[in-house]
């Protein structure tokens, strides 16, 4: 469907409306602006924008700023946590039921599960959703749990107009197994028995940029859904190109090119005022900081994975100095290069097990000096001093402490603060609103894993590597590999090893 009639099937009188949503084909727009005529006809009640990311609030809440309070942006599991704190003595939960998913590592499945039995057993909880939210918006529907899905289908059967956008080609949490991607072809087909499904099919990203590069991307996407290769033989369109190298790195996720390989792409970065490089894992990225010499940042997003697993490990462990430092150097190890086992973080451990009895000179004494933070306070306040005597180290270019360098610097600086609250789900809870609320967006040139790049956009990008490794023939992978297709604008370019090539690209 073109854009009008997208707009006239979200108007019409259909109570479930889902939209296959391309990237870059209008989303966004066409889920705002149906929000502010709604509004226009909505005599009672808010509309309620769902999204599965802080980014993607950020993008609505930019787009919808002129509707007033009347419409509602939070995260899914943001929505999920405020039923299950009113509810919480009907659901088995405490009082605060997102400080118990952050200390039981993040398990907010729990509370989706009995929070979408609580309203499938109890109607006059979803009733009464339904009344304060009579049109609820969901962002990126493909992302849902089976959970999350009986919720929204609760809403919708009490009364709450639906209007789904999704892309089952941009799944980037589901599809693990076989019974997974089962469940949501069972989702999808209750879509389309209860409602009306359409797609969008402009490439509206491309206007500005190159529209050919967004005709391409288009089948690309069909390309891969229909378990085809992608079509890179010549000719290819204005915008995208192919750069062929042989990675001579010896360890797994490691990137390493000779001279004449890497002269292009380092000429396409030095000339471009910006690029987002995207890769598939952390490690590789990793790398990536280290093939460009440190010069540009990795961009965070909103997740911190190394601190929240350092948060559950103070709250359980607390009181315990030698289980911190071990969850110290690991946090150290995730987001820093230097803080080895053999050169910084044995020792480090070493003297928090031996309450610093030893002598030591040098680095072995600032070692002892961080660990004896840590036994004076085996707790949140302990990690923090340790952490800020180590950046001061760093700062200072002591003995044995220049060589430390900080690659997650944003979560470093996060953890340095954890001592300024009480406690540490009391950090994280803070951390987190500070970052929904502060929306930050990637420097000019960064480099990024494919997860933390969805739902943005870019002038240019290049993806490396494209080898078999990081893009098998798999479900997985045909939809990591679509969604970094179609984050640039202007320019794309993949890098291509010689030897095994993804499967899931047509070469010469």
């Amino acid at each position: 469907m073109d854009d009008d009639e997208i707009a006239a099937l979200l108007d019409s009188r259909e109570r479930l409306v889902t939209v296959c949503a391309p990237a870059g084909c209008g989303k966004t727009y066409q889920g705002a602006h149906y929000a502010a005529r709604a509004l226009a006809h909505l005599d009672r009640g808010r509309v309620l924008i769902l999204t599965h990311t802080h980014a993607a609030c950020g993008v609505f809440a930019a787009a919808t700023h002129n509707a007033g309070e009347r419409v509602e942006i939070k995260t899914l599991d943001a929505f999920i946590v405020e039923i299950a704190r009113i509810y919480h003595r009907s659901l088995d939960l405490p009082s605060d039921p997102a400080a118990w998913a952050q200390s039981h590592q993040g398990d907010f499945a729990v509370i989706a599960e009995r929070v979408a039995g609580l309203l499938i057993s109890q109607p006059m909880v979803a009733n009464a959703l339904a009344q304060r939210y009579p049109i609820v918006i969901g962002d990126e529907h493909q992302d849902s749990s089976t959970a999350q899905h009986q919720l929204m289908m609760s809403l919708h059967g009490a009364g709450a107009v639906m209007r789904l956008f999704g892309d089952r080609m941009q799944t980037l949490y589901g599809n693990r197994t076989a019974a997974e991607r089962t469940a949501d072809q069972v989702r999808w087909n209750e879509l389309d028995d209860k409602g009306a499904i359409s797609t969008l099919s402009t490439p509206h990203r491309w206007r500005d940029g190159s529209i050919n590069l967004g005709q391409w991307i288009l089948r690309a996407r069909e390309a891969l859904e229909n378990d085809e290769a992608v079509d890179l033989r010549e000719p290819l369109p204005e915008g995208l190109e192919v750069i062929r190298v042989a990675n001579n790195a010896q360890r797994h996720n490691d990137f390493r090119l000779d001279p004449d390989d890497r002269r292009p792409i380092d000429a396409k970065v030095n000339r471009l005022a910006s690029i987002l490089v995207l890769s598939r894992n952390n490690d590789t990225v990793k790398s990536l900081r280290v093939f460009w010499n440190r010069r540009y940042p990795i961009w965070e997003g909103h997740t911190r994975y190394a601190l929240t697993d350092l948060l559950f490990a103070l709250e359980h462990d607390r009181g315990n100095a030698v289980a911190l430092a071990n969850a110290t150097v690991t946090f150290l190890q995730r987001t820093c290069k230097g803080f080895a086992n053999g050169s910084h973080g044995d020792r480090f451990a070493q003297e928090v097990r031996e309450e610093c009895v030893s002598n030591a000179r040098g680095k072995p004494a600032l070692l002892q000096t961080m660990a004896q933070e840590l036994i004076d306070r085996p707790d949140h306040i302990g990690v923090s001093r340790c952490l800020q005597l180590l950046d001061s180290f760093m700062s200072d270019s002591l003995g044995g402490f220049t060589d430390i360098k900080i690659d997650y610097r944003r979560e470093f600086r996060d953890a340095i603060t954890l001592g300024d609250f009480p406690d540490p789900l009391s950090a994280l809870r803070e951390i987190n609103r500070r970052h929904a609320f502060s929306r930050p967006m990637p420097p000019d040139k960064a480099l990024s894993t494919i997860h933390k790049a969805k739902g943005m956009e870019c002038d240019h990008a290049i993806i490396m590597p494209c080898d078999r490794r990081t893009f098998s023939d798999s479900v997985k992978s045909r939809c990591l590999l679509y969604v970094a297709l179609s984050r640039a604008k202007q320019t794309l370019t993949l890098v291509v090893p010689h030897d095994e090539p993804s499967p899931l690209l047509l070469l010469d």
